[in-house]
């Protein structure tokens, strides 16, 4: 038996045979390790030989998911859990994942399937506090403290349980591969083993996984390409409201995310967070704009805020949150050219409310208005909704699913909106057009 010395990259995976700095596959700096493998010689066993089939004569039937009865975890996985597949997990320390995958399992438990929840992190007392504090003590609900996954496998084969839980991957560790806990080897041979298990028995396997400070799964990428379903726990930990996202699905959409808020007695779903969000919004003061965002298909109301004030600095502040602060630079130049507002002389702060975090460029005319209600000292319209991306030139460009979004600002009794002059929008709605954002602000402020 030969020994193997790779430096391999903890982020991605990628393999060298000396020490570099800067991985030349993911980018990142100082990520490689020295880590030890073996080359086993091939074991040829002898195995049945299928016959290939047309693909008219494959098997149709439906696959029977486990309703969890949490619509919103069901929602995201594509209508409930699919047996036999391995579900990846991931999101901050503290995010909630360990709460909600209890919750998970109790369900489950109560359904009279058996689960078996492995927990390398905590201890047993651990576990049970935070199941007493979520009312989640089923009679088919297992728990067990152990990190070898050889041990896990004999565990397995004397319990069966129809859903495993893995809390987390990076804790695992298998004795055939001479790597610390947490490696690029250990994570995917562990992960490697357990879609093994979950395929041959017919096991569901759920695996936490942590997150870098880039906020990806940490270990190699190939994780990711293993398991069936990969979904992220997100949200700021000092508000009360997470989403959960998927971003691979073999069984379903990645187009869905579920909103819960955490209380405590663990997750509750909220079916209309656009009320959660502007329940207090504050409707008479400048600086203040509506903007219906899309999470995944469903439209979210939000309130931008933006405060303009003096600065003494001689680089003024820029500081937003929920909105990536080189797109906040990019408008505020655009204001500065177009509207001529000396903005440069001015501390500029943008802020979500809720903490809700904006990627699509339709919220550019919010964000572009609030400002300037807040530099002018102006209200805005407060039934109005602001929908349109600010080009470079100042021009207005039209939105996707604009259908979508105005009927979500109808049901919470908006009246008014305005869009982009080549935006087409034919429902019943007050509706005010503008070709730039020298227009919009006279549509706005000037009456």
């Amino acid at each position: 038996m030969k020994q193997i010395i790779d430096f391999v990259c903890q982020n991605c995976g990628y393999k060298s045979p000396k020490w570099i700095g800067k991985c030349p596959d993911c980018g990142s700096w100082n990520s490689f390790v020295e880590e030890v493998s073996r080359s086993h010689k091939s074991n040829k066993r002898d195995r049945d030989i299928l016959e290939p089939l047309k693909i008219s004569e494959v098997d149709l039937r439906d696959i029977r998911r486990i309703k969890t009865s949490i619509l919103e975890f069901d929602r995201v996985l594509g209508g409930g859990i699919v047996p036999a597949s391995m579900i990846l997990i991931g999101g901050e320390p503290g995010i909630g994942k360990s709460t909600l995958i209890t919750q998970v399992a109790n369900i489950i438990a109560n359904q009279g399937l058996k689960v078996l929840y492995l927990t390398a992190e905590e201890s047993l007392q651990q576990v049970r506090i935070r199941a007493e504090r979520l009312g989640t003590l089923s009679d088919n609900f297992y728990i067990i403290a152990e990190n070898s996954l050889e041990n896990l496998l004999r565990i397995l084969n004397k319990t069966n349980p129809d859903l495993l839980i893995i809390d987390s991957i990076q804790t695992i560790f298998s004795e055939d591969i001479p790597s610390a806990q947490g490696s690029v080897s250990q994570v995917r041979e562990c992960a490697s083993k357990l879609m093994d298990i979950a395929k041959r028995n017919n096991i569901t396997v759920f695996v936490v996984g942590h997150v870098t400070k880039e906020g990806i799964i940490a270990g190699p990428r190939v994780l990711e390409h293993l398991v069936d379903t990969v979904i992220y726990f997100e949200g700021d930990r000092g508000l009360n409201f997470r989403i959960l996202r998927s971003v691979k699905n073999r069984f379903g959409s990645t187009n869905e995310v579920g909103i819960f808020e955490m209380s405590e007695s663990g997750l509750k779903e909220i079916r209309n967070l656009s009320e959660y969000l502007i329940g207090d919004r504050v409707s008479d003061e400048p600086g203040s704009a509506t903007f219906v965002a899309i999470e995944g298909t469903r439209p979210i109301i939000v309130e931008i805020q933006a405060l303009v004030t003096n600065s003494n600095l001689a680089m003024p502040r820029r500081i937003s949150m929920g909105i990536e602060g080189q797109r906040l630079n990019i408008l505020v130049a655009v204001l500065e050219k177009k509207l001529g507002l000396p903005l440069y002389a001015n501390d500029i702060f943008l802020n979500i409310a809720g903490g809700l975090k904006l990627t699509e460029t339709a919220s550019d005319l919010a964000v572009c208005l609030a400002i300037i209600s807040s530099y002018k000292n102006l209200v805005l319209p407060k039934d109005m909704i602001f929908l349109g991306e600010v080009g470079l030139l100042g021009e207005l460009r039209p939105v996707s699913q604009v259908n979508l979004r105005l009927k979500e600002a109808k049901n919470l009794n908006f009246k008014k909106a305005l869009l982009s002059a080549n935006q087409k929008y034919n429902e019943d709605f007050d509706i005010m057009y503008a070709k730039t954002l020298e227009e919009a602000v006279e549509a706005c402020f000037l009456k």
